[in-house]
């Protein structure tokens, strides 16, 4: 059964303003709309270690691709979808259906998009998502050379990366492609502040032209890696780490790149950036916008979730194997967990979301 009763008809493409305002209704323990956007973990390999991924450290799940026929049976079932989102914890682009997937959202006039190491972005692979018309292509990088990126990222990838991501970028701009949008990504520490300005370089000398620092996600009950407490920038930038973001800021302008050290959140107009209430949980509304799956068809409340507790269990809601979407957006998980946010008794998973986060 459709989580909509409407027809389709004919969509729009696209529209951050729609978007927003379909995102910011009303919000009681039963879901008054449908979601609009979908986090689908394309698959839970990945080819890297990463210090501040919780992946690295334990089993979250048996390792998977996302089946064909789950992919499908989760996307029909939704639309009115307006934004898919093909990353979880693993690497998108290991997955040889990628391409085909990213066409099918595409072909129901979604914006896609999904975050990439960029081990794996060959000429080949690069035409396929061309070629599927993906939106927006993210590259977690997080480094400015190659001994951070190794310290970092757990291999020794740097080199490639940059060849694969200039290569890319090289083909767009001769063959006339804009899409999909291109930007790097560096996760905000302590370690790799000082890197700002010669990240910054380094996008520009790849023929990258939007930078991003992301917030580092850390959670006191569970540390993983560097994604510690003492790694943090938010709230507690000194003097000297501003400086390197005010240099990274000055030479993207005079490099002609966007930068952003914005803090807001991945989903547009739902920035969780310190509401200093002291309970950041209340400003959320994933709950009542999107659906995050793992690549087994196992539904969790969105992509923080696996660093905040040991455990899917802790916090599932359904399962898109077992159950229909329907069954699973209204039913008594996702009601329950709707109802605690809403409360002063939030879920665990949810307590020190957005106030504890770095930029």
């Amino acid at each position: 059964m459709s989580l909509s009763g409407e027809a389709r008809g004919i969509r729009a493409p696209f529209d951050p303003r729609r978007y927003h305002e379909q995102v910011t209704g009303e919000r009681t323990e039963v879901a008054q709309r449908a979601p609009v956007c979908l986090y689908l973990e394309v698959t839970n390999r990945c080819n890297l270690l990463c210090t501040t991924c919780p992946r690295t450290y334990e089993e979250l799940e048996p390792p998977a691709d996302m089946d064909w026929d789950l992919f499908t049976s989760i996307v029909d079932q939704v639309p009115d979808l307006a934004r898919a989102v093909l990353h979880g914890v693993g690497e998108p682009m290991l997955v040889a259906n990628l391409p085909r997937m990213v066409k099918c959202l595409k072909d129901r006039l979604v914006y896609v998009l999904f975050n990439t190491n960029g081990t794996v972005l060959s000429e080949r692979n690069g035409r396929a998502l061309i070629e599927a018309g993906l939106d927006e292509l993210r590259v977690s990088l997080d480094a400015s050379n190659r001994e951070s990126f190794k310290a970092i990222r757990g291999r020794d990838y740097f080199g490639r990366i940059l060849r694969n991501v200039r290569a890319f970028r090289e083909l767009q701009e001769r063959e006339g492609y804009t899409k999909p949008q291109v930007s790097v990504w560096l996760t905000g520490l302590k370690e790799t502040v000082e890197e700002l300005p010669a990240f910054v370089k380094v996008a520009a000398e790849i023929g990258v032209k939007e930078v991003y620092l992301q917030r580092l996600v850390f959670f006191d009950e569970q540390t993983i890696g560097k994604a510690r407490p003492e790694q943090a920038l938010f709230e507690g930038l000194t003097a000297g780490e501003a400086a390197y973001l005010k240099q990274a800021e000055e030479l993207a302008r005079s490099l002609g790149i966007t930068f952003s050290a914005s803090g807001a959140a991945s989903e547009p107009g739902l920035s969780l950036k310190g509401s200093g209430c002291g309970s950041p949980w209340s400003l959320c509304r994933r709950p009542w916008s999107l659906m995050y799956f793992t690549a087994n068809g196992r539904a969790l409340p969105c992509c923080i979730a696996p660093f905040s507790q040991h455990g899917y269990d802790n916090y599932t809601l359904g399962h898109a194997a077992q159950q229909s979407l329907q069954d699973i957006w209204n039913g008594p998980a996702y009601r329950d967990f709707r109802a605690a946010l809403l409360s002063d008794k939030p879920p665990k998973c949810c307590a020190n979301c957005g106030l504890r986060w770095s930029l």
